[in-house]
């Protein structure tokens, strides 16, 4: 029997990838019964009719209107509640979540509910809901694949160690377009210079949460749900070659890497035939030709947005959920040119000291706790633009 499949943010370039690496799998293996887009309805459309998928989710109302009118092979659901539908009627075996932002939380949660194993590519339902998804998969007997390379190279490392053994989790980073740059040197830099990733192709929130750090910060946190491992040892180290996905150290001095070069049909593939391995069409790791790998210090002074998610992360409570909310509308401001790149985090911070941590007992406080950050985060943005 195929494995069912249903795969959230499928217009992304995770998910298209992801479609790529299920039609280059052997026939019969995978069946996409689910497809979902936030608000790319031609492109959710093609795909669903070259996958024979018969229902797709669309975030943006509007968007899942026109896809409706245009398309008469199969069912149109709308809006965040149409997305849990899609997922819990589909009756699928697997889900990959691709969503970018919080808005994978829902989804992230109502695949677990269900009881079924979830392919994780949203970071952030772990940043915001971290202790409450864990217990869920757990409560559920849902499996929790990482699809990120750094979390899928240390699910590889730590596969084959006992508890008690890894004393330290280190994930690796690119560093983003602004490495070695200091703060006076990033007041003016432009939305086209910080979307150029010098290693990824990614969509645009993700790649400015690159050039600020602030990716790393979100993938300390969760690297610490997703392996139980202790903040004080997580540590991030910068990677220009981005050869390295992430390392381990272990109780008596080895350290182990995990090493490839940047594609993410890696990583995909892992989580979707875990815990077989099937070939993967990619080139082979050639050390020579690469002659040389290096690493250097985080600078968490100039890159504020990586001190602050380690910052949250220890506070705990709502402090990460209300880093990602201010995180996400700054981001947005920024991209839109209402603000400048060094006031993401300058954003942030004011937002995180205005809202003390509370605690969480309920995916609603949750909800709440996101809001109120996203007003005040908006306050602050329109603060600023105005000056």
């Amino acid at each position: 029997m195929p494995r069912r499949l249903a795969i959230l943010g499928s217009t992304g370039s995770i998910g298209v990838q992801a479609l790529d690496v299920v039609s280059g799998a052997q026939a019969g293996e995978f069946e996409v019964v689910a497809l979902s887009a936030a608000g790319a309805w031609e492109l959710l459309l093609e795909q669903a009719t070259r996958h024979g998928v018969q229902r797709i989710a669309l975030a943006d109302r509007d968007a899942a209107a026109r896809a409706a009118e245009a398309w008469t092979d199969g069912e149109v659901l709308a809006g965040t509640d149409g997305l849990v539908r899609l997922l819990t009627d589909c009756r699928c075996d697997m889900v990959l979540n691709a969503i970018v932002g919080s808005a994978g939380l829902v989804p992230t949660v109502a695949a677990l509910g269900e009881g079924i194993d979830l392919a994780l590519a949203n970071k952030e339902s772990l940043v915001v809901g971290g202790d409450l998804v864990m217990a869920l998969a757990e409560a559920t007997g849902s499996t929790i694949l990482p699809v990120d390379s750094e979390h899928s190279a240390l699910h590889q490392l730590l596969a084959g160690e006992r508890p008690g053994t890894v004393d330290r989790l280190i994930l690796t980073a690119s560093g983003g377009p602004f490495r070695g740059r200091r703060a006076p040197d990033l007041a003016a830099v432009t939305v086209a210079q910080a979307l150029s990733h010098p290693t990824w192709a990614m969509g645009g929130k993700i790649s400015i949460d690159s050039a600020t750090l602030m990716n790393k910060g979100l993938e300390l946190i969760e690297a610490h749900h997703l392996f139980g491992t202790p903040y004080e040892r997580i540590d991030v180290v910068v990677h220009p070659q981005s050869i390295v996905h992430s390392m381990i150290q272990l109780c008596d001095g080895a350290t182990l890497a995990h090493l490839g070069y940047p594609d993410m049909r890696v990583p995909i593939s892992y989580a979707l035939h875990y815990p077989e391995r099937v070939d993967v069409p990619v080139k082979p790791l050639d050390l020579v030709s690469l002659g040389a790998l290096s690493f250097e210090a985080a600078d968490e002074e100039t890159f504020a947005c990586l001190r602050l998610a380690r910052e949250a992360a220890r506070i705990g409570g709502t402090a990460p959920c209300t880093l990602n909310a201010a995180n996400e509308v700054a981001v947005h401001a920024f991209l839109r040119g209402r603000v400048r790149f060094l006031d993401i985090a300058a954003v942030i911070e004011e937002t995180l000291s205005r809202l003390p941590a509370g605690q969480v007992h309920s995916f609603d406080a949750l909800a709440d706790a996101d809001a109120q950050a996203r007003r005040t985060a908006a306050q602050l943005v329109s603060a600023r633009a105005a000056a």
